[in-house]
């Protein structure tokens, strides 16, 4: 298992269930979690899951305290955090799920929040650095954009649900997708049924 520091940023796309899957699946491994989440972010949290933003410091203990792991939330507005540093010693960073704009900026340098400022960081010190694009249809500036970080070696993960493995359920679904997310961070895990591994 690779320990450390992670970054996970969750940003507006649609999907916000699959960045909060992936921090409890590590906290619960015993990984230490920094979290971003952009105001879009909040707003598709509370859209999709419920969440009450305006009691966002309630929220974030409610659904990751008390786990193995540490996780410690970081304002989007806060430039001046520790993970905007390169000095600041990270494994890698993953955004999930990532919206065409956050990709957008990130592919083009702009670090106008706390978010794009930390990828760029993880570009430039050569860290992981893995996205989860989340939209539909794609047009070619989208696919451009996708391009150009994926030359400069940023792991593309779209949040495409596969069905080999018979899900049964929307939990399911999603653990599909956060595991390909975790074998692409080298951590181990067992949240699906690989091919080739015996049927039930």
């Amino acid at each position: 298992m690779s320990g450390g520091n992670w970054v996970v940023g969750i940003t507006g796309a649609s999907g916000a269930v699959y960045g909060v899957r992936l921090c409890q699946v590590m906290l619960d491994q015993g990984l230490d979690v920094h979290l971003i989440v952009t105001e879009a972010g909040w707003r598709v949290l509370h859209d999709e899951m419920g969440w009450q933003a305006s009691k966002r410091k309630e929220m974030l203990q409610e659904h990751f305290g008390g786990r193995a792991g540490s996780f410690e939330h970081h304002p989007i507005a806060d430039i001046g955090a520790t993970v905007a540093s390169g000095s600041f010693r990270t494994k890698g960073m993953v955004v999930i799920p990532c919206s065409m704009g956050t990709l957008s900026g990130i592919a083009h340098g702009s670090s106008d929040n706390l978010l794009e400022r930390t990828a760029d960081v993880m570009l430039k010190e050569g860290r992981k650095l893995i996205l989860v694009p989340r939209e539909t249809p794609l047009h070619a500036i989208h696919l451009e954009n996708m391009l150009t970080l994926s030359r400069m070696g940023v792991r593309m993960i779209p949040a495409m649900p596969a069905f080999y493995h018979r899900p049964s359920s929307i939990e399911e679904m999603v653990d599909f997708l956060v595991g390909k997310v975790l074998d692409s961070m080298d951590i181990e895990h067992s949240l699906y049924r690989r091919w080739g591994d015996n049927d039930e």
